[in-house]
């Protein structure tokens, strides 16, 4: 009976296998650092990194798919959006000043 029995001689001095899910844990650091330095390479590109001054004043014009504008400005600590529509609006005031459109479509505002 003994036979029967296999016993290796070296058992003892071998090692535990590693754990197969310590380099998946790795991957996620490193996902994780990617992520971010993403981040602020984005913020560093469109310099958006002037929203987090508190000194700063900012003016962002955002158009979505619908064709729709927005205007964000920031002056300060205070942070405004105001959606542009094409709604005609009358009432009373005084004239500060002509715009012109060239033939490029730019606008040009010139005050009296």
């Amino acid at each position: 009976m003994r036979f029967l029995k296999r016993r290796r001689r070296f058992e003892k001095y071998e090692q535990p296998l590693e754990d197969p899910i310590a380099g998946v844990a790795n991957l996620f650091d490193a996902s994780v650092v990617f992520i971010v330095s993403m981040m602020i390479a984005l913020f560093m590109a469109y310099n958006i990194l002037d929203l987090l001054d508190p000194k700063s004043e900012v003016t962002i014009t955002k158009k979505t798919a619908d064709g729709k504008i927005e205007v964000i400005t920031k002056k300060g600590r205070e942070i405004k959006a105001k959606k542009v529509t094409d709604k005609r609006l009358s009432g009373e005031g005084q004239r500060l000043g002509t715009a012109y459109q060239l033939k490029d479509g730019r606008v040009i505002y010139v005050p009296e």
